[in-house]
């Protein structure tokens, strides 16, 4: 999964123009069996658009661990916000943001 976020990360940096459309497509393109982890669950597309629903700008990462999406997210002023979200209904279980 290392390797998976570099690329991802390296990818959003070359193309920031478009890094939020992008990020959605590349997380189903790149691991599609997490669309549908979740037996009646939500996907990571709609994890992501979730916590862009809270804080907005581009998707660094996401990851899914147990019942929980881990959604980290880059606003344009520079603070990282994490935001977890329940997988199985959609709620958000906390916030939380760091300067950079």
């Amino acid at each position: 999964m290392n390797k998976w976020r570099e690329a991802l990360l390296i990818a959003l940096i070359m193309g920031t123009a478009t890094a939020d459309a992008i990020a959605g497509r590349q997380n189903a393109a790149n691991e599609p069996h997490k669309t549908s982890d979740t037996a009646g669950g939500i996907s990571e597309q709609r994890a992501i658009a979730i916590a862009q629903q809270h804080f907005k700008g581009r998707v660094l990462a996401i990851n899914q661990t147990d019942h929980l999406y881990r959604v980290k997210i880059l606003s344009e002023q520079g603070t990282v916000h994490m935001v977890l979200i329940n997988a199985l209904d959609g709620s958000v279980v906390s916030m939380h943001h760091h300067s950079n």
